[in-house]
């Protein structure tokens, strides 16, 4: 990948529904080519897909929890038995398995703290294997981003 290439993923990251024409002006490429390159990229894997960011509140999901979860155990069945647990719960948008203290650590999106606390007793405390759930509720949002540094 070279710098043409990191310019085009900048730009793609910033501004995902630019035309190819404009695109090709920002990166200083021809259409063509930066088409063929825009190609080479999604092929290769390097641009895994494109999405619209929404606006939580304006779909009455105002509210984003961290939850550390502590499983039972670490055997590879019980955190299988989580990993499949998790993956048909919408709210649940993104789950890291960690090192150290917790053994997961999920960003949970919902309306309010009544609507969190309902899918914490309903469905994510209700999965066998977890032995125990901290929350941790943020006061602000300074910063939030998908893009990658592409430097």
């Amino acid at each position: 990948m070279d710098h043409l290439d990191r310019r085009i993923l900048h730009e793609l990251q910033q501004h995902g529904k630019l035309q190819n024409n404009e695109l090709a002006q920002r990166v200083g490429l021809s259409a063509s080519p930066c088409l063929r390159r825009v190609k080479q990229l999604e092929d290769d894997g390097v641009i895994e897909k494109y999405v619209a960011l929404l606006n939580p509140q304006k779909v009455n999901l105002a509210l984003t929890v961290f939850a550390r979860v502590w499983l039972k155990s670490q055997e590879a069945a019980v955190v299988d038995q989580f990993v499949d647990a998790i993956q048909d719960m919408s709210e649940v948008v993104e789950c890291q398995l960690m090192a150290g203290d917790c053994d997961f650590f999920l960003r949970i999106v919902v309306a309010d703290l009544d609507a969190y606390r309902k899918f914490q007793i309903h469905h994510l405390t209700q999965i066998p294997c977890i032995q125990s759930v901290k929350t941790e509720i943020p006061l602000q949002t300074v910063k939030s981003t998908t893009a990658l540094p592409l430097y």
